[in-house]
């Protein structure tokens, strides 16, 4: 081995006149070592020499090759990687998806965050980095993320959330052959510096209150003891899934939701108008004054609309729970907007998705998005040391006692 080197080092002085002439002809020398070895894997995979009869009718071939840049102490260096047929072929002294394997895993799974479809990213590793990165390469990168998923969803929370946002967002997922509807469960939540957070999310065979219930009761093993305000949709039985474990919370319809809801009895040439009056109810400045305005509303669109008043006096102490508090926390809960907003970036992303093969492929690219999308909260909530002065005068004892001032 000595002897050989010291002849390779005689030949190649040679041919060098200079510092970059050998750094050149050693990064040559090393793409066609590397080259000659990835030939004798391809050979030893195949189990026949390149061109011999052997090979025929065997079930498989040499079936060209791909360009893969590799990171070396030399640089970059391109190498044509052989490729068999069958797809089957993994070089040992370079990994199929190695340049540097974590540079290029951190590519993908940024991609898969983004929402890219396995064939624009396969696509663009080929382009990229001379890659075949199949739909099961895609899978086994970002399922290292699982162990992530699992960690960030059973981290400790805070003892107290001033405010917490709970609503459910729905995607179609493969199961057993058929498209289903699951819902991710959102608990979107405000902690008492005003930052906001998604505490967790779930998947489920779409929504019930019954799910709701082990939302509820994972956020508070987790270390919850109160929440002061929820903010919820309609769901029938949600207040009592949300009590079941937090019987002290002051549960919020939210008012957006109430609106829609009641839209779908409404024929559309009346919609605008139906909506438009619908506005001095939750506008009013005092529940007294919400309530001479439900009145003018009932008395115009009873005969109509009966389902449209049926449903607002159910849901009234709900509807105007946010009265009892100032201006300021009221616009802040009266509607669920903060994780519908979130919600709408979850579809941006999610938007080339027409069906998840599989649950986990829906929890990798929520916590993917979520991760994203959380960065960029870091003030908190608009006029939050207003709304947190209010709290304290409100509840006592239940919020001085759980944050550190």
């Amino acid at each position: 081995m000595q002897e050989l080197r010291q002849k390779l080092a005689q030949d190649l002085a040679k041919e060098c006149k200079s510092l970059e002439d050998i750094h050149t002809l050693l990064k040559d020398l090393f793409r066609q070592t590397i080259e000659e070895v990835l030939e004798a894997e391809m050979t030893e995979h195949l189990g026949y020499e390149k061109h011999d009869s052997d090979g025929i009718n065997t079930g498989n071939s040499r079936n060209g090759y791909s360009k893969k840049t590799v990171q070396t102490q030399l640089g970059k260096t391109t190498v044509e990687v052989p490729r068999d047929r069958k797809g089957r072929f993994e070089p040992k002294i370079i990994r199929k998806y190695e340049t540097n394997a974590s540079e290029v895993e951190e590519q993908i799974i940024a991609m898969y965050a983004k929402g890219m479809s396995t064939r624009d990213i396969e696509a663009h590793m080929r382009d990229i980095y001379g890659i075949d990165c199949s739909a099961e390469l895609v899978s086994r990168v970002t399922d290292k993320i699982m162990p992530m998923i699992i960690e960030w969803q059973s981290r400790p929370l805070d003892r107290l959330y001033p405010i917490v946002y709970l609503d459910a967002i729905h995607f179609k997922v493969r199961k057993d052959g058929k498209i289903v509807t699951k819902a991710v469960y959102t608990a979107l939540g405000v902690d008492s510096n005003g930052r906001k957070d998604i505490l967790g999310f779930w998947v489920g065979e779409n929504e019930s209150a019954s799910f709701w219930v082990n939302v509820c009761n994972e956020l508070k093993s987790r270390g919850v003891e109160d929440i002061l305000i929820v903010c919820k949709d309609g769901l029938s039985g949600f207040s009592d899934a949300i009590h079941s474990a937090f019987p002290n919370a002051d549960t919020q319809l939210c008012v957006i939701h109430q609106i829609r809801s009641c839209l779908r009895y409404v024929s559309y040439k009346d919609s605008k108008m139906v909506v438009s009056d619908m506005k001095p109810i939750y506008q009013a400045s005092t529940l007294e004054q919400a309530e001479v305005e439900f009145e003018k509303f009932k008395q115009k669109w009873q005969s109509k609309y009966p389902l449209v008043i049926t449903s607002w006096e159910r849901n009234w102490l709900e509807l105007t729970a946010f009265f009892s508090f100032p201006h300021a926390i009221r616009r802040v809960i009266y509607t669920t907007n903060s994780v519908e907003a979130y919600h709408r970036q979850l579809r941006k992303v999610t938007k080339t998705k027409t069906a998840f093969p599989t649950d986990d492929s829906l929890r990798k690219i929520v916590y993917l998005a979520t991760a994203d999308i959380t960065k960029k909260w870091t003030m908190p909530v608009q006029n939050w040391a207003e709304c947190i002065s209010q709290l304290i005068i409100l509840f006592g004892e239940r919020v001085t006692s759980k944050i550190v001032v």
